[in-house]
């Protein structure tokens, strides 16, 4: 059973306009550093980063998933989990430099 690309395209664009339609909802919002705060983009650099941390382990059972229920072979799974942990990094890393530079 494979997921068509349109379905897949479609939720992507579906999820970048919510993105977008939020962050520039709470572009000039007060952001939060405590406290359970629903909106990602309501909350300071700080706590996105320590989100961002939280969802590591929800990283790991997601490619555990893909690995079971997908049709990929070793390569195209090794592909996918490091394509993941790349876009992992480069979200805790922005966040944590744009946390020290509002810090300053």
């Amino acid at each position: 059973m494979s997921i068509p690309y349109e379905i897949i395209i479609l939720s992507l664009i579906v999820g970048l306009i919510v993105s977008l339609i939020f962050s520039l909802i709470f572009k000039n919002k007060e952001k939060k550093d405590s406290g359970f705060v629903f909106f990602y983009d309501r909350l300071t650099y700080r706590r996105k980063m320590i989100r961002t941390l939280w969802l590591f382990p929800v990283l790991v059972i997601l490619i555990f998933a893909i690995n079971l229920l997908a049709s990929f072979d070793f390569k195209e799974t090794l592909i996918v989990s490091v394509f993941f942990l790349i876009l992992f990094l480069i979200q805790f890393f922005y966040n944590y430099t744009r946390w020290k530079k509002h810090e300053k």
